[in-house]
């Protein structure tokens, strides 16, 4: 089919779906009122690629045949190919006003990460999963697909391995097998984008020993589905008006608890059945890809942070205050450190058979450590310069009562030069950043999102050279 228009793509997700939002199931994601809003914000990637400006980024040739594919889908060989994909990424989710498309980066995330290992496995064991994951990859590549992933489990008790749970199924897992293929049931959490995607991937949320093979499957299938249940998340709301809401009245992303209620998975679209010994390394490897594209995505949220807060800080008349300048050069130091160490992970890649290029997991997960850990404070900053009225400022319709319009306009003006209307749309800005639901959202992704602090500073731990810190030391100290 080769690259879609966004009118293409919009059409392809009303194919009979079985999405439900506040308990009821919902005919066309199109054309509900809300939902529609996460269909449309993801059409980003797609005006992109339309878009004279960007289609350079945007769209690439396809390097196994003569037609054009988008940038997501080309397989990453050098750092600068990292690069480049990270630029898209940043691009994207500041057409989308911090909020990330996450339609192909997710996807191809995942296809990269099943291409090494399906290539390990192959290798290791009687296994001819390669073929499968790169005839796929060319079904999503072709069509210039939507692609979600599916990979935390509902877990139950933490403390306990899948096959130890009393609820069996709290981990996906196969329920049967033949010749045609596997019956998969259980439950995915957090699975974004999977309301306004074409393709669903299911990977494995940890390590397995032998006793929880059955829970060692990866696979992908349609949104439609038969036995694929959408219950998408109600957390956010419908927002009424720019004014009050400049980022989060036309831009959103969906997440649902996704059932797979006894779903048949043709054999050619398995990755993974059984081979426990690299469900782990699947899902590390798909880390490695994921969390340098948070990274990615990120930055337009730290700019932003650190442009809103620049802005109210000159509109109060407090720039030259030093604990305000202080607070400035924090969130400065802040932002370029996360971005210094997401450029440095490309750089530093490592090329992994069959011939990709993986960011550097260390600076990876220190820069999204970095990004996590201190979010939280940069929020404080940003609230302590703009002040109260980010949650206590009148609001649209005020403005529209020209006897209220002028009391506003009289006493809520900013230093000279700067009026009330200018101060009061500063103040939504970061209170739809910082404080409304969707403010909310992008700080419980902070936390959360592409794995945990701790699941960071694991890896870091792993990933630094402790053998050669101590051995210097030793020499140091003249210790034989």
């Amino acid at each position: 089919m080769g690259l879609r228009t966004p009118a293409q793509y919009l059409k392809s997700l009303n194919d009979g779906r079985a999405v439900y939002y506040k308990g009821k199931k919902i005919a066309d994601v199109t054309k509900h009122p809300f939902l529609r809003i996460a269909a449309e914000h993801a059409a980003i990637d797609y005006h992109l690629a339309e878009d004279p400006k960007h289609r350079e980024l945007a769209v690439v040739k396809d390097p196994e045949g003569a037609g054009l594919i988008s940038r997501m889908y080309l397989p990453p060989k050098t750092p600068a190919d990292l690069l480049k994909r990270s630029d898209l990424i940043d691009l994207a989710t500041r057409e989308g006003k911090t909020m990330v498309t996450l339609i192909k980066e997710i996807g191809t995330d995942a296809l990269f990460a099943l291409h090494i290992i399906s290539h390990q496995m192959d290798k290791a064991l009687p296994t001819h999963f390669y073929e499968r994951v790169h005839r796929f990859y060319r079904h999503c590549a072709d069509n210039d697909l939507a692609v979600a992933v599916a990979q935390t489990d509902a877990k139950g008790d933490r403390s306990l391995r899948p096959s130890e749970q009393e609820h069996p199924d709290y981990y996906l897992r196969v329920v049967s097998r033949d010749k045609k293929g596997i019956v998969v049931r259980g439950a995915k959490l957090h699975t974004s984008v999977s309301v306004n995607s074409n393709e669903l991937i299911v990977l494995p949320t940890r390590n397995f020993d032998e006793k929880d093979k059955d829970y060692a499957v990866a696979f992908a299938i349609p949104m439609n589905t038969k036995g694929l249940r959408l219950i998408t998340s109600a957390y956010s709301q419908p927002k009424d008006n720019d004014f009050q809401f400049p980022l989060s009245n036309k831009h959103l992303m969906l997440e649902t608890t996704t059932i797979f209620d006894d779903v048949f998975v043709p054999l050619e679209r398995v990755f993974m059945d059984g081979q426990y010994q690299y469900a782990g390394p699947l899902a590390l490897a798909f880390v490695d890809f994921h969390r340098f594209t948070a990274v990615s995505y990120k930055q337009p949220l730290l700019d932003l942070l650190v442009g809103a807060a620049l802005l109210l800080a000159d509109q109060n008349g407090i720039s030259r205050v030093s604990h305000v300048r202080d607070k400035l050069t924090w969130l400065a130091i802040y932002t370029e450190t996360v971005k210094g160490l997401l450029h440095h992970a490309a750089l530093t890649a490592k090329t992994v058979e069959p011939g990709f290029a993986v960011p550097n997991r260390m600076y990876s997960n220190v820069a999204k450590f970095q990004f996590a850990h201190n979010y939280h404070q940069a929020l404080a900053i940003v609230q302590d310069i703009a002040g109260g009225l980010v949650v206590t400022a009148p609001g649209e319709e005020d403005m529209k009562n020209p006897t209220l319009a002028k009391d506003i306009r009289h006493y809520l003006g900013g230093r000279k030069g700067v009026s009330a209307d200018d101060r009061l749309k500063a103040m939504h800005l970061v209170a739809d950043l910082t404080a409304t639901e969707f403010g909310g959202y992008h700080a419980v992704l902070a936390i959360h999102a592409e794995g945990s602090l701790e699941a960071e500073k694991l890896a870091i731990a792993r990933e630094y050279d402790i053998a050669s810190a101590m051995a210097y030391a030793k020499r140091m100290a003249n210790i034989k």
